[in-house]
């Protein structure tokens, strides 16, 4: 593995009741950080191959801890999304290499396809700030009911010469949906869209 790893976290969200009403299922949400060693923290690199490297790595390596977390099979995952912060001697390219060119790719395959966008956000950080981790479905845009976010935070991560990556996953939407668009049994996931 290339990605150099101080420590990993798994964190689940589970919604019984909201607003006073019982959510049966409860819906469920999962996420999984990886704090890892920033390799061009304080210098600057035009080529950031081995960043987008280890993106790969960790979109298959966190996509199936929260798939396993939540106890279900990989086509039973509903949502997804990708977030990182980067330390104080890194930058927000780091995060972009680390996200977007190659993490989504392993990450369908943990959740068993995936025709739309992985939702992603990114910002720099020290230990204790919030990360928030967008969530859409993972086959349909148009799922509003998918529509979401989990924050996660960890009280010694990113250090200054480290980036803090998360996944997380759903295997539902938000409790008690109600602002219309596309329902998750209705979805054709063939361009990512509807």
């Amino acid at each position: 593995m290339k990605a150099n790893i101080r420590k990993i976290a798994v964190n689940i969200e589970e919604t019984h009741r909201e607003i006073g009403r019982e959510i049966s299922p409860a819906t469920r949400k999962a996420v999984a950080v990886a704090v890892i060693e920033n390799p061009f923290a304080g210098t600057y690199h035009e080529d950031l191959t081995i960043l987008m490297d280890i993106g790969a790595e960790l979109g298959a390596l966190l996509g199936e801890k929260c798939v396993q977390a939540l106890g279900i099979t990989p086509d039973q995952a509903e949502s997804y999304g990708k977030s990182a912060m980067v330390g104080e001697n890194g930058e927000l390219e780091h995060a972009a290499a680390i996200l977007h060119p190659k993490l989504g790719a392993p990450l369908r395959v943990a959740v068993d396809k995936g025709a739309a966008l992985v939702a992603s956000s990114k910002k720099m950080g020290s230990p204790g700030q919030v990360l928030d981790v967008p969530l859409g479905h993972k086959d349909a845009a148009y799922v509003r009911s998918h529509f979401d976010a989990i924050e996660v935070r960890l009280n010694d991560a990113p250090r200054g010469n480290e980036i803090m990556v998360a996944v997380a996953v759903t295997d539902s939407g938000r409790p008690l949906p109600r602002v219309g668009g596309l329902v998750h049994n209705d979805v054709k996931g063939k361009d990512g869209l509807r």
